[in-house]
């Protein structure tokens, strides 16, 4: 087919194709503008799937975590956006990122597409000649797009449209009315060492960012390497935290737990070996998604052990116990271990089975850890009982005697934390196991974030982020001293 000289049903074929297809948008645009095929992976579909559950408002967050240079941008913002103003060219956009230069080659990647002579005829659509500029254009419809870096003019323009629908009408149909994305929002720079820069990005994300919506249910997307542990992912993983049903946060490694690479012919075994050798740290967090600071962890993720957990059945399981650590203040979390104990012929293995791990009080977590000690099997629950943790060992041994079977005892610390963590967290790295599914658990995913973003005598850096380590700490104490003949 020769792309530069399409017929007008040619044109109408495309279109139908477009609009059944973002992935279809995108390969037909790449080889009208570029003049060469866009090479389409797995990885491409699935981002395409989950940018439908968007158009469909199934999702009010979609977060994608993925390696640069994999067409993120060129699907989910270049052309995700200019075909959702074809197919609606009322709707309103909002981009935004942190460097001026990726705004502007969006900016004009979009109009590139929308002011071609084939858009025209595919979907009537025009930019209005007297606002044609870098940072503001709209449709001859009234739609439009507002582009803008992290710190430049976001007010002054909403995305999606303030419309009143009647969705009790059995025939109700919505075309998408536009969203926010943002794009590689944090500079690596800034967040790998959470500066002032960084905690401003925060608070432009959480202030106005997120205001900047025309109706409740206008959709956000943040499309993202991993910058940094307070990155706008994990700043919008805090402020959905309760609302999961409607977001989701897409993780895409380089290379996946399992072995599988994300993208072959994109990035290779030898080309991972290379990165990897080149700066772990940078390796961890654009590439594998996994946020690090640049020194002094602990027990950076790569220490860690982990396992397919699901193979073990706890009836064959010798030691099966838990550890609680009540939150004391505001922004600590709940967290609580279930742990089953071997001391096979591989050495003392502590494999935790499940976590939680959150904000909330002791009524929302007793009914949880009760449930999880009856599916894990557990024998005995260690709560460590100072401050508030007296009122969970209360509420909870009640709890547990209705339930039956699973034993109480409380845990009093004498130690400071940080002598506590810095006494055992050699024992927690030789010896504890953690589910190589832990990302598909939101919980289980934060509270690995926390433990392998410990940073040894930072209080700045650890601030809420000690009591995944703190937990395990007392576990690794408890077995010492309740198990200390199969470790010694």
């Amino acid at each position: 087919m020769n792309y530069d000289n399409l017929t007008r049903s040619e044109l109408i074929y495309a279109r139908i194709e477009c609009d059944k297809s973002l992935l279809f948008f995108t390969r037909f645009w790449f080889r009208v503008l570029r003049g060469s095929k866009f090479i389409v992976n797995e990885h491409h579909h699935v981002i395409a799937e989950n940018l439908k559950l968007v158009e469909e408002y199934k999702l009010l967050l979609l977060n994608i975590n993925i390696p640069p240079r994999f067409s993120k941008t060129e699907i989910a913002a270049v052309n995700f956006i200019a075909r959702g103003i074809g197919m609606n060219p009322t709707s309103n956009w909002l981009y935004i990122t942190a460097s001026d230069e990726l705004r502007a080659q969006t900016s004009v990647s979009i109009r590139d597409i929308v002011q071609h002579p084939y858009f025209k005829i595919m979907y009537g659509v025009e930019l209005k000649r007297d606002q044609n500029g870098k940072n503001l254009w709209r449709t001859n419809k009234g739609g439009g797009l507002k582009t803008a870096t992290i710190f430049g003019q976001i007010t002054g323009f909403g995305a999606g449209q303030m419309i009143q629908h009647n969705e009790n009408l059995t025939d109700f149909i919505r075309d998408f009315e536009g969203c926010i994305v943002m794009d590689d929002i944090n500079k690596i720079d800034d967040s790998s060492i959470e500066n002032s820069t960084n905690e401003k990005v925060s608070r432009v994300i959480l202030n106005t960012v997120l205001s900047r919506v025309n109706s409740k249910d206008t959709p956000i997307i943040n499309i993202q390497q991993r910058a940094g542990n307070s990155d706008a992912t994990a700043i919008l993983q805090n402020y959905f935290e309760n609302d999961k049903e409607k977001a989701k946060f897409l993780v895409m490694p380089v290379i996946y737990p399992d072995g599988r690479l994300l993208w072959e012919w994109k990035c290779g075994h030898a080309e991972i070996e290379r990165l990897r050798n080149k700066s772990l740290s940078t390796f961890e967090t654009q590439y594998m998604q996994n946020p690090t600071p640049l020194e002094g962890l602990l027990l950076p993720i790569t220490s860690l052990q982990f396992d397919d957990l699901s193979r073990i059945n706890p009836q064959t399981v010798p030691y099966r116990f838990a550890v609680g650590d009540p939150a004391d203040q505001g922004g600590d979390k709940f967290s609580t271990v279930f742990i089953h104990l071997s001391d096979s012929g591989a050495g003392v293995k502590c494999y935790v089975r499940k976590v939680l791990h959150n904000t909330h009080g002791i009524m929302q977590n007793t009914p949880r850890i009760v449930q999880n000690c009856s599916a894990f099997l557990i024998d005995e629950v260690f709560i460590e009982s100072n401050g508030v943790g007296t009122a969970a060992v209360v509420d909870l041994k009640h709890t547990l005697r209705q339930g039956g079977g699973t034993k109480l005892t409380p845990f009093p610390s004498t130690e400071q934390k940080e002598v506590r963590i810095l006494s055992n967290y050699e024992f927690i790295r030789d010896h504890f196991v953690f589910d190589v599914n832990y990302k598909d658990d939101p919980e289980y995913r934060a509270f690995i974030a926390d433990l392998t973003g410990y940073v040894a005598g930072d209080d700045r850096q650890n601030k809420h982020k000690k009591d995944a380590i703190d937990v395990l700490s007392t576990a690794a104490q408890i077995i010492k001293i309740k198990f200390s003949k199969i470790i010694y």
